[in-house]
Protein backbone atom coordinates (compact mmCIF):
# COMPACT_ATOMS: atom_id res chain seq x y z
CA UNK A 1 0.00 0.00 0.00
CA UNK A 2 1.13 3.52 -0.84
CA UNK A 3 0.28 6.71 0.87
CA UNK A 4 0.28 10.45 -0.72
CA UNK A 5 -0.56 13.49 0.33
CA UNK A 6 -2.07 15.97 -1.66
CA UNK A 7 -2.55 19.78 -1.15
CA UNK A 8 -5.72 21.25 -2.52
CA UNK A 9 -6.78 24.62 -3.20
CA UNK A 10 -10.71 25.63 -4.24
CA UNK A 11 -12.98 28.07 -4.01
CA UNK A 12 -15.68 27.27 -1.23
CA UNK A 13 -18.69 29.46 -2.88
CA UNK A 14 -20.63 26.54 -4.81
CA UNK A 15 -19.49 23.46 -2.31
CA UNK A 16 -20.80 22.40 0.58
CA UNK A 17 -17.45 22.17 2.45
CA UNK A 18 -14.85 19.85 3.04
CA UNK A 19 -16.43 16.53 4.34
CA UNK A 20 -19.16 14.34 2.38
CA UNK A 21 -22.79 14.86 2.81
CA UNK A 22 -26.01 13.56 2.08
CA UNK A 23 -26.43 16.27 -0.74
CA UNK A 24 -24.48 18.67 -2.59
CA UNK A 25 -20.91 18.56 -3.85
CA UNK A 26 -17.87 18.59 -1.35
CA UNK A 27 -14.21 18.63 -1.77
CA UNK A 28 -13.85 15.34 -0.30
CA UNK A 29 -16.20 13.63 -2.80
CA UNK A 30 -15.43 15.10 -5.96
CA UNK A 31 -11.42 14.93 -5.21
CA UNK A 32 -11.50 11.48 -4.68
CA UNK A 33 -13.97 10.22 -6.99
CA UNK A 34 -11.80 11.65 -9.77
CA UNK A 35 -8.53 9.74 -7.75
CA UNK A 36 -10.86 6.83 -7.67
CA UNK A 37 -11.43 7.31 -11.88
CA UNK A 38 -8.15 8.11 -12.70
CA UNK A 39 -6.54 5.36 -10.24
CA UNK A 40 -9.13 2.40 -11.03
CA UNK A 41 -9.75 1.72 -7.87
CA UNK A 42 -11.92 3.10 -4.61
CA UNK A 43 -10.22 5.82 -3.03
CA UNK A 44 -10.76 7.61 0.63
CA UNK A 45 -9.46 10.74 0.95
CA UNK A 46 -8.80 12.54 4.23
CA UNK A 47 -8.56 16.01 5.21
CA UNK A 48 -6.63 18.41 7.69
CA UNK A 49 -9.77 20.26 8.34
CA UNK A 50 -13.77 20.17 8.01
CA UNK A 51 -13.73 23.24 6.37
CA UNK A 52 -17.55 24.43 6.26
CA UNK A 53 -19.93 25.63 2.96
CA UNK A 54 -18.47 28.48 1.51
CA UNK A 55 -14.92 28.35 3.26
CA UNK A 56 -11.70 28.02 0.54
CA UNK A 57 -8.21 27.15 1.10
CA UNK A 58 -5.57 28.03 -0.23
CA UNK A 59 -3.71 24.83 0.87
CA UNK A 60 -5.91 22.11 2.60
CA UNK A 61 -3.40 19.18 3.02
CA UNK A 62 -4.77 15.43 2.54
CA UNK A 63 -4.01 11.98 2.10
CA UNK A 64 -4.90 8.46 0.55
CA UNK A 65 -3.79 5.13 0.19
CA UNK A 66 -3.38 3.34 -3.30
CA UNK A 67 -2.24 -0.16 -4.41
CA UNK A 68 -0.58 1.50 -6.61
CA UNK A 69 2.89 3.50 -7.09
CA UNK A 70 1.86 6.63 -8.70
CA UNK A 71 5.41 7.17 -11.17
CA UNK A 72 4.41 10.49 -12.91
CA UNK A 73 3.16 13.00 -10.25
CA UNK A 74 3.02 15.87 -12.63
CA UNK A 75 1.07 13.44 -15.51
CA UNK A 76 -0.98 12.74 -12.45
CA UNK A 77 -1.86 16.45 -10.81
CA UNK A 78 -2.23 17.44 -15.05
CA UNK A 79 -5.06 14.59 -14.58
CA UNK A 80 -6.91 15.50 -11.64
CA UNK A 81 -6.95 19.26 -12.73
CA UNK A 82 -8.36 18.25 -16.42
CA UNK A 83 -12.11 17.37 -14.19
CA UNK A 84 -11.50 19.47 -10.82
CA UNK A 85 -10.70 22.47 -12.07
CA UNK A 86 -14.49 22.72 -13.68
CA UNK A 87 -15.58 22.90 -10.35
CA UNK A 88 -13.12 25.59 -9.25
CA UNK A 89 -10.76 22.85 -7.25
CA UNK A 90 -6.94 22.36 -7.95
CA UNK A 91 -4.47 20.15 -6.56
CA UNK A 92 -1.39 21.98 -5.75
CA UNK A 93 0.89 19.18 -5.01
CA UNK A 94 1.71 15.42 -4.27
CA UNK A 95 4.24 14.29 -2.02
CA UNK A 96 4.90 10.34 -0.91
CA UNK A 97 4.65 9.87 2.50
CA UNK A 98 5.23 7.03 5.01
CA UNK A 99 2.04 5.16 5.83
CA UNK A 100 2.51 6.82 9.54
CA UNK A 101 1.95 10.08 8.12
CA UNK A 102 -1.92 11.42 8.83
CA UNK A 103 -3.11 14.57 7.10
CA UNK A 104 -4.75 15.26 10.16
CA UNK A 105 -3.28 13.91 13.43
CA UNK A 106 0.12 14.43 12.03
CA UNK A 107 -0.52 17.91 11.97
CA UNK A 108 0.74 20.41 13.96
CA UNK A 109 -0.70 23.91 13.11
CA UNK A 110 -2.84 24.86 11.39
CA UNK A 111 -2.76 28.25 9.51
CA UNK A 112 -6.49 30.25 8.31
CA UNK A 113 -6.76 33.91 7.32
CA UNK A 114 -9.92 35.74 7.06
CA UNK A 115 -10.07 39.19 4.83
CA UNK A 116 -12.45 41.84 5.14
CA UNK A 117 -12.90 44.85 2.36
CA UNK A 118 -13.02 47.98 4.52
CA UNK A 119 -14.34 50.64 2.57
CA UNK A 120 -17.82 52.30 1.09
CA UNK A 121 -18.20 50.81 -2.29
CA UNK A 122 -19.37 47.26 -2.56
CA UNK A 123 -16.82 44.92 -4.52
CA UNK A 124 -17.00 43.43 -8.00
CA UNK A 125 -13.93 41.92 -8.37
CA UNK A 126 -13.87 40.54 -4.67
CA UNK A 127 -17.71 39.70 -4.55
CA UNK A 128 -18.31 36.49 -2.32
CA UNK A 129 -14.41 36.13 -1.48
CA UNK A 130 -14.43 38.86 1.56
CA UNK A 131 -16.70 40.42 4.15
CA UNK A 132 -17.45 44.08 2.75
CA UNK A 133 -18.17 46.11 5.96
CA UNK A 134 -18.31 50.18 4.76
CA UNK A 135 -18.04 51.21 8.74
CA UNK A 136 -14.51 52.32 9.08
CA UNK A 137 -13.07 49.65 11.33
CA UNK A 138 -10.49 50.75 14.41
CA UNK A 139 -7.47 48.64 13.55
CA UNK A 140 -5.78 49.89 16.79
CA UNK A 141 -8.14 48.74 19.27
CA UNK A 142 -8.91 44.86 17.08
CA UNK A 143 -5.28 44.66 17.77
CA UNK A 144 -5.63 44.95 21.44
CA UNK A 145 -8.66 42.76 21.61
CA UNK A 146 -6.77 40.15 19.76
CA UNK A 147 -4.15 40.18 22.37
CA UNK A 148 -6.26 38.63 24.86
CA UNK A 149 -7.29 35.69 22.51
CA UNK A 150 -3.35 34.20 22.81
CA UNK A 151 -2.29 31.78 24.16
CA UNK A 152 -3.96 28.39 26.26
CA UNK A 153 -7.58 29.65 26.75
CA UNK A 154 -11.30 28.30 26.97
CA UNK A 155 -12.63 29.23 23.50
CA UNK A 156 -15.59 28.21 24.39
CA UNK A 157 -17.80 31.12 23.62
CA UNK A 158 -16.52 30.86 20.22
CA UNK A 159 -17.71 27.33 19.78
CA UNK A 160 -21.07 25.99 17.34
CA UNK A 161 -23.02 24.18 18.94
CA UNK A 162 -22.77 21.53 16.27
CA UNK A 163 -19.04 21.15 17.15
CA UNK A 164 -18.00 17.74 18.92
CA UNK A 165 -14.56 18.74 19.88
CA UNK A 166 -14.29 16.59 23.50
CA UNK A 167 -12.55 20.48 24.99
CA UNK A 168 -12.97 23.69 24.31
CA UNK A 169 -9.68 24.55 25.40
CA UNK A 170 -7.07 25.50 22.50
CA UNK A 171 -3.88 27.08 22.22
CA UNK A 172 -3.83 30.38 20.23
CA UNK A 173 -0.09 30.40 19.04
CA UNK A 174 -0.19 33.67 16.79
CA UNK A 175 -2.67 36.87 16.07
CA UNK A 176 -2.07 39.13 13.57
CA UNK A 177 -3.81 41.74 11.69
CA UNK A 178 -2.69 44.09 9.10
CA UNK A 179 -4.31 46.39 6.72
CA UNK A 180 -3.33 46.53 2.65
CA UNK A 181 -5.41 49.33 1.81
CA UNK A 182 -8.92 48.33 1.90
CA UNK A 183 -8.54 45.39 3.05
CA UNK A 184 -8.04 44.03 6.58
CA UNK A 185 -6.46 40.23 6.87
CA UNK A 186 -7.08 38.55 10.02
CA UNK A 187 -4.67 35.43 10.45
CA UNK A 188 -4.71 33.22 12.94
CA UNK A 189 -2.32 29.89 14.23
CA UNK A 190 -3.21 27.18 16.30
CA UNK A 191 -2.71 23.30 16.32
CA UNK A 192 -6.51 23.03 16.15
CA UNK A 193 -9.70 25.30 16.34
CA UNK A 194 -13.03 24.47 17.41
CA UNK A 195 -15.33 24.39 15.07
CA UNK A 196 -16.57 28.28 13.86
CA UNK A 197 -13.86 29.38 15.88
CA UNK A 198 -12.05 31.87 13.70
CA UNK A 199 -15.14 33.51 11.78
CA UNK A 200 -16.75 33.85 15.51
CA UNK A 201 -13.48 35.69 16.77
CA UNK A 202 -13.58 37.76 13.89
CA UNK A 203 -17.20 38.79 14.57
CA UNK A 204 -16.48 39.87 17.82
CA UNK A 205 -13.46 42.02 16.73
CA UNK A 206 -14.87 43.10 14.63
CA UNK A 207 -17.77 44.30 17.18
CA UNK A 208 -14.60 45.88 19.16
CA UNK A 209 -13.34 47.71 16.07
CA UNK A 210 -16.78 49.56 15.15
CA UNK A 211 -17.27 50.26 18.88
CA UNK A 212 -20.46 48.23 19.36
CA UNK A 213 -18.07 47.07 22.31
CA UNK A 214 -15.36 48.20 24.05
CA UNK A 215 -12.45 46.04 25.12
CA UNK A 216 -13.88 45.29 28.87
CA UNK A 217 -17.11 44.25 27.10
CA UNK A 218 -14.76 41.95 24.51
CA UNK A 219 -13.46 40.25 27.59
CA UNK A 220 -16.46 39.81 29.55
CA UNK A 221 -17.43 37.89 26.35
CA UNK A 222 -15.00 35.87 25.79
CA UNK A 223 -14.55 34.71 29.96
CA UNK A 224 -18.56 34.04 30.04
CA UNK A 225 -17.94 30.92 27.91
CA UNK A 226 -21.63 31.46 26.97
CA UNK A 227 -22.08 30.99 22.93
CA UNK A 228 -25.72 33.26 22.69
CA UNK A 229 -22.90 36.54 24.30
CA UNK A 230 -20.87 36.03 21.31
CA UNK A 231 -21.10 38.23 18.40
CA UNK A 232 -22.61 37.02 14.95
CA UNK A 233 -19.83 34.90 13.21
CA UNK A 234 -18.04 36.19 10.35
CA UNK A 235 -19.51 35.26 6.92
CA UNK A 236 -17.99 32.08 5.89
CA UNK A 237 -16.99 33.42 2.49
CA UNK A 238 -13.89 35.43 3.54
CA UNK A 239 -12.23 32.85 5.34
CA UNK A 240 -9.43 30.72 4.21
CA UNK A 241 -7.67 27.95 4.80
CA UNK A 242 -4.14 29.43 4.28
CA UNK A 243 -1.73 26.04 5.45
CA UNK A 244 -1.26 23.43 7.58
CA UNK A 245 2.41 22.65 8.77
CA UNK A 246 3.72 19.60 9.73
Amino acid sequence: MHRYQIIIEYDGNNLYGFQIQKKGNTVQKLVQSTISKILKEKIKITGAGRTDKNVNSWGQSAHFDTKKKIINTKKFIYSLNFFLNKKLISILEIKKRNLNFHARYSAKERIYEYIVLNRLASPSIDRNKVWHIRKKLDLKIMKKAAKMLLGKKDFKTFQASNCYSPTSIKTLKKINIKQRNEKIEFLFKSKSFLRNQVRSMVGCLVYVGQKKWNLKKFENVFKSKKRKLCAPPAPAHGLYLLKVNY
